[in-house]
C-alpha cells in the first residue's frame, strides 16, 4: 500500500526550463569564435554533456551546487568554441526561471486530492526550491534537495534521505519524476515504484521500469486508489 509520494519538482509540479536553455544556447552560439560554424543544439549538446558529468562527480566532500555547476559547465562549452562570453550573465535568465517557474495547470488539483504525506525530491538548490515553492504558494514542506543529501539524483543517497524524513520503506512509497534517467531509474535501484509523468509526450522507451506512464499528474490519483485498495 502506498503510504507517502515522492515527489520530483521541476518537469513534474511545474515547467521544465528547455525553453530557457534554448535561448541561452542561442545567444552562446553568436559569441563563438565561428558563430556561423556552430549551431544552438551543438552548444546545448555539450553544455548538457559536461554539465551531467559535472553533477555525477559532485557528492559528499566534493558536492557543488547547481548553480555552481551550470555556470562551470557552461564556462568549459564556452571555451570549447572559442567564446570569451560571461556564462553567469548567460545563466541569469535560467536562475531567474528557477525562482519563479511555470506552474504545470493539473499541479493544483492533483495536490488538493491527495490525502498522503508528500515530500519533494529535487536536484536543485534548496533555496531556488523553496523560492519557487514561495512564489506559488504549494503545500509542500517536506524537502529533500541535492544539497541536504550531498548528492544528485540517481544518486541513492538523496532517495533514502526521504524514505528517512518519512520513515518509510522503499515499497511504502511511490515516485513520481519526469526524469527516466535522474527518478525513475534512481528509484527503481532503491526498489521504490516509479510513475513516469511524460508530459512531453517521448517515445516509450522499451523497457520500461516504471509502474506507469502518464501524462498529467492527475492521472496518478487512480493509480493511487488501486495501490491503496
Amino acid at each position: 500500500m502506498v503510504e507517502a509520494l515522492l515527489l520530483d519538482f521541476y518537469g513534474t509540479v511545474v515547467a521544465e526550463d528547455d525553453h530557457i536553455i534554448v535561448g541561452i544556447c542561442e545567444e552562446a552560439r553568436k559569441t563563438c569564435a565561428t558563430p556561423h560554424a556552430v549551431t544552438a543544439d551543438q552548444v546545448g549538446a555539450l553544455w548538457r554533456g559536461v554539465f551531467l558529468q559535472e553533477t555525477a562527480g559532485s557528492r559528499e566532500h566534493a558536492f557543488r551546487a547547481q548553480r555552481d555547476i551550470a555556470v562551470s559547465s557552461l564556462a568549459r562549452t564556452l571555451r570549447h568554441f572559442g567564446s570569451t562570453a560571461d556564462p553567469a550573465a548567460l545563466c541569469g535568465p535560467q536562475f531567474e526561471f528557477w525562482r519563479q517557474p511555470e506552474l504545470c495547470t493539473d499541479t493544483r488539483p492533483f495536490l488538493e486530492g491527495l490525502d498522503l504525506p508528500v515530500c519533494v525530491v529535487s536536484n536543485i538548490d534548496r533555496p531556488d526550491l523553496e523560492a519557487a515553492l514561495d512564489h506559488h504558494q504549494l503545500p509542500l514542506t517536506l524537502l529533500v534537495t541535492s544539497e541536504d543529501a550531498r548528492c544528485y539524483k540517481p544518486h541513492p543517497a538523496i532517495f533514502q534521505a526521504a524514505l528517512g524524513m518519512l520513515g518509510l520503506r522503499a515499497d511504502a512509497v511511490l515516485h513520481i519524476g519526469d526524469s527516466l534517467s535522474a527518478d525513475i531509474a534512481g528509484a527503481h535501484a532503491l526498489g521504490i515504484p516509479a510513475v513516469w509523468i511524460n508530459r512531453s509526450s517521448r517515445p516509450r522507451p522499451a523497457p520500461l521500469t516504471a509502474v506507469a506512464e502518464v501524462r498529467t499528474l492527475v492521472e496518478v490519483m487512480p493509480l493511487l486508489g488501486r495501490q491503496r485498495g
